[in-house]
This record gives C-alpha cells, structure tokens and sequence, in this order.
C-alpha cells in the first residue's frame, strides 16, 4: 500500500515540477515591462481558448456547415452563426474562471461536490459524445483525403497514429504548441469564401432581414440544432477547463483566458460564416443540394473553382478532423483520469500514467473503426451526432452554472447576474428547440 502511495506521489511531483518550470518562465515574461515581453507574455498564455473554439469547427462542423450553405444559401444562418459565437464564448469563459480558480479539472469538480450518481451521469455523457464525435472526425479525414487518393484504411490509420503520437509523446505545453499550428489551418476557409466571390449585398441583407427560409420544419430545426450542437458540445466544457489546469494558469491568468478564448471564438465564427458564404455561393440553387452529402459539394466545388479550390477544401476538412481527435481524445483521457483519481497529465509519459492515456487512444479506435463499417450512412450520422451533442449540453451546462454559483467554491469569481441570465437563456433555448424536434418526430403531420 505504501508503495502505491509513493508511486503516485512521485507522478505528481513529476508534474508539479514539470509545470512550475512552465510557471516560472510565464512570471519571468510577468516581470518585464517592455512590448516584445508583453507580447511573448500574451503568446505564451494562448492556447486552450483558440484549441478549444478552433476545434470546434471540426470536421463534423465543417461539413454541417457546408450542408448548411448548400440547402438554405447565404440568409437566416449567417446571423444565427453569430450569435452562437457569442452563447458559445460566454459558456467557455465560465470554464477558464472555474478552472483558474479551483485547479481542477470539470470532471473532477463534479464527482468532488455532487457525488457518484452524478459524476457518472456526467462521465457517461461526455465519453458517449465524444466517440460519437470522433466518428464525424474520422469521417472528415476519410472524405478529405479520397480526393488525394488515399485508401479510406489508410486514412483513419494514419489519423489515429498521428492523434496517438501527439497524445503520448508531447508534453502538455509541447503538445499545445503543435495543436495550435495544425489549428492554424482551419483558416483556410476564409480565403477560399474569398475565392468564391459572394454577393456581400446578400451578406449583409441577411442581417437586415432576419427570416426562416420555407417556414419552420423538421428539416430546418434539425439542421438548427446541428449547427447549435456544432458551436457548443460538452467535450468543450471538460477540455478547456482541464487544459486550464494542466497548464498551470491561475487567478493572475483569468484576464489572459479571457483574451484567448475571445481571439478563438473570432477564429470560430469567422471560418463558420466563410463556409456558409463559399457553399451558399458555389452549391445553393444546385438542382438537389439540399440533399447533397460532403462528397457531392466537393465535387461541385471542383466543377466551378478548379482542382485548386476542391484540393483546399478536402485539406481543410482533414485538418478540422485531425485537431478536433486531438482534442478530443485529450478531453476524454482528462475527464477519466479527474474522475477516477488517476494520474491526469500530458506531462507524464505513458510509462508512468497508462490509465490515463488509454480512454482517450481507445476512443479513437472505437471511432475510427465505426467509419470503416461499409456502407455506413456517413451523411446523416454527421448531422445526427451534432443533434445528439445539442441534446447532452443542457445538463453538463447546468452543472457548469451551479458550480460557477458556489461561494465557497469560487469568492469573487462567482458568476455575475448577467452571466447567469445568458447562461439560462441558453439552457432554455436548447431544451425548447429539442422539445420541438421532438415534437415534430412523435406528430410528423403537424408540420
């Protein structure tokens, strides 16, 4: 028994140092007052907001947003897609303070103040999301890479190789890092959007006349609550909030959190209206857009902007792919290490923390291997799972509220009045949008 102790004493002290280095280096750049400082200082603390909204546009919201496009063109999404920016900053501006102030990780503070029952419950919740999101990822990589050539096989193979060796080699602020160059490359939506040459009249109208396109149908709320499930999911709430933690920032950095999330909610909205703008361009008013999957808007994206613009478009959904497993498999491996008292670092090599790293590795393989069943209904799983991660977020939001609520838990940083209101407000719309999905599945002939 001592021995256990001792061994999981020295994988603490392991991290601990590890990130103390870290620290010292971030109060080093603290205490100089000159601009090349400050800047390095704000570069250095960048990183789970941008990760965590950048993820966001993955490969699952890459392709939900090209459908999106392709069906109901430039109009009521391009000014829905902001303002599930802004529902989507306020949620994740709540997980930078919760987790700056407690220094632990969102699974962690649920099983610590709400129990077993709920702790699972909340477990269970996010781990069923984020293969059934992992699944999309790998199905945006498969797509993405088929117009390079690439054997589906060997497409998920190298994915889940590349998530594996970003997982078990990098430490965390390495691992940060590299996450954010591949990031980098979501980027590549916008110039393409450019490449398009929208209508910016009908851009800017579809501000000025805010209207649902044909009326309220089953099709539009769920595409409605895809687009919702793609801007906010649970993975975001447990993965930003544990890359807070292993990063080591503190109260000092919440300002800092703050900067870094809003930079990557501006990334986020901006490539999500950049591949509604490209395919309400280039797709919408296509004879059966509506119904067209990934494959068949990139191949009109080939027809009319060249091998070019088809190439740019399949490297960025593999890209979307690639940093949302990354991310997600962190997200998973973190909330199962918090939950169960494991070692719950990428600080620590696999040799010294193998339960940890394991959930997250074997996520992806479940997922990957669910992509590679022949004829699976691809198209439609990707819309259905950003549905399914709609449905999961209003309970791992009220959990995030109450926990942000807590005096004793939080002193000052509790949540501001107006906090709460948006944070409610969200809670609300999401349930009366599913509510009335479901109410369309159960009373069809109503609508």
């Amino acid at each position: 028994m001592s021995k256990n102790f001792a061994y999981k004493t020295s994988q603490e002290l392991e991290d601990a140092i590890i990130r103390t280095q870290d620290q010292e280096k971030i109060l080093a750049l603290r205490q100089k007052r000159d601009f090349r400082s400050r800047l390095l200082l704000w570069l250095v603390l960048l990183g789970p907001g941008v990760l965590t909204m950048i993820a966001d546009n993955d490969a699952g919201g890459v392709i939900t947003y090209a459908q999106t496009g392709a069906t109901y063109g430039i109009g009521f999404f391009i000014p829905a897609l902001v303002l599930s920016g802004f529902i989507a900053y306020v949620v994740q501006e709540m997980t930078v303070r919760l987790g700056a102030v407690t220094q632990r990780g969102h699974a962690e503070m649920i099983w610590g103040r709400y129990g077993a029952f709920w702790g699972w419950f909340s477990l269970a919740d996010l781990v069923i999301a984020n293969v059934l999101t992992l699944i999309t990822e790998f199905i945006g990589v498969v797509v993405g890479m088929s117009v390079f050539g690439v054997p589906h096989w060997l497409s998920v193979l190298c994915a889940i190789l590349f998530d594996a060796f970003s997982l078990l080699v990098l430490r965390y602020y390495r691992w940060e890092r590299v996450s954010l160059w591949i990031a980098a490359g979501n980027l590549i939506f916008i110039p393409l959007a450019l490449m398009a040459h929208p209508h910016w009249s009908a851009v800017v109208n579809a501000f000025a006349s805010w209207h649902v396109p044909g009326g309220f149908t089953p099709q539009l709320l769920f595409v409605i609550l895809a687009n919702f499930g793609t801007t906010i999911a649970p993975w975001m709430l447990f993965f930003q909030q544990s890359a807070v933690v292993d990063k080591g920032l503190t109260v000092r950095d919440i300002r800092n959190g703050r900067i870094d999330t809003a930079v990557g909610t501006v990334a986020m909205v901006m490539v999500a209206l950049a591949l509604v703008i490209l395919t309400g361009t280039m797709v919408h008013g296509v004879p059966g857009a509506q119904d067209f999957n990934i494959q068949q808007i990139l191949t009109v994206l080939g027809q009319r902007m060249g091998p070019v613009g088809e190439k740019l478009f399949a490297l960025g959904l593999v890209e979307a792919g690639t940093i949302a497993a990354i991310a997600l498999t962190a997200s998973t491996s973190w909330a199962m290490g918090e939950a169960f008292n494991w070692p719950k670092s990428l600080n620590l090599p696999f040799r010294k923390a193998p339960r940890f790293y394991w959930p997250g590795l074997l996520s992806a393989v479940i997922a990957g291997g669910i992509v590679l069943i022949p004829n699976a209904p691809l198209g439609f799983l990707n819309l259905a799972v950003q549905v399914i991660a709609s449905i999961f977020m209003p309970a791992a939001l009220l959990f995030l509220i109450l926990l942000l609520n807590d005096k004793d838990l939080m002193g000052k940083h509790l949540n501001k009045k107006w906090q709460n209101l948006s944070s409610f407000a969200i809670i609300g719309l999401l349930v009366v949008l599913n509510g009335i999905f479901g109410f369309t599945i159960i009373f069809p002939k109503l609508f």
